[in-house]
């Protein structure tokens, strides 16, 4: 599976969201492969109405509904179409105790709201997957952005992550932009990627995608 990281940027923000939102569903129902779009908030219910594929945000916090202006609470979430979410991007990080009881509240209310944890090395790894999230990412920050993919700087943490995972499905991030990094991760053990910019800054964002797919074939 692909997750797509739209960020704040501009080329995926407003109707520019729905218009790649759409191109991740063509390229999904074409491949037959499950690409998930990270919208952001301000965004979610009008691609939701414009898109059928599933929709996760790119945060959430563990606030229920009631006093707590400003906080994004998982009833709304899903009133507004999210099927998931992301916590700790390293653009947005959140101590262990807040993730603990923002998965609890999620398991509790909603187990079907899944839940990909990001994390910046194996150490946290190891702390993350006792949590039961339902994917877990790696994602060396140093890597995010750059030209150098997590599959070419260190194979061998890739392998170590997917032990630490275990039956959690492991997802790589950081720098990959092409079919031949998909296929490394994917050779030793990962079950998806994680990309943003390579593909939501893309000319072509289709043929980026469609590229990243063949990783998995």
């Amino acid at each position: 599976m692909i997750f797509v990281n739209f960020k704040t940027y501009s080329q995926g923000s407003g109707q520019k969201a729905v218009e790649l939102a759409k191109i991740c569903q063509e390229v999904a129902e074409e491949r037959k492969i499950s690409i998930i779009p990270l919208v952001q908030v301000f965004d979610i219910y009008r691609v939701f109405q414009e898109a059928k594929i599933p929709l996760w945000l790119q945060h959430l916090d563990w606030h229920p509904q009631g006093q707590y202006t400003g906080w994004l609470n998982l009833e709304t979430a899903l009133a507004a179409g999210a099927k998931g979410t992301i916590l700790n991007h390293s653009e947005h990080r959140l101590p262990f105790g807040t993730i603990r009881r923002t998965i609890k509240r999620i398991k509790k209310t909603n187990p079907q709201f899944q839940v990909l944890i990001c994390c910046r090395s194996l150490g946290q790894a190891e702390r993350f997957v006792k949590l039961k999230p339902d994917f877990l990412a790696y994602e060396p920050p140093e890597l995010i952005g750059g030209e150098i993919s997590v599959s070419e700087y260190n194979p061998t943490a890739i392998a170590h992550f997917v032990e630490i995972c275990g039956e959690t499905p492991a997802i790589i991030g950081a720098g990959i932009k092409n079919k031949n990094d998909v296929k490394i991760g994917i050779k030793l053990g990962a079950k998806g990627i994680l990309v943003s910019s390579h593909v939501v800054l893309a000319e072509n964002p289709k043929k980026v995608l469609e590229d990243l797919t063949e990783g998995f074939l």
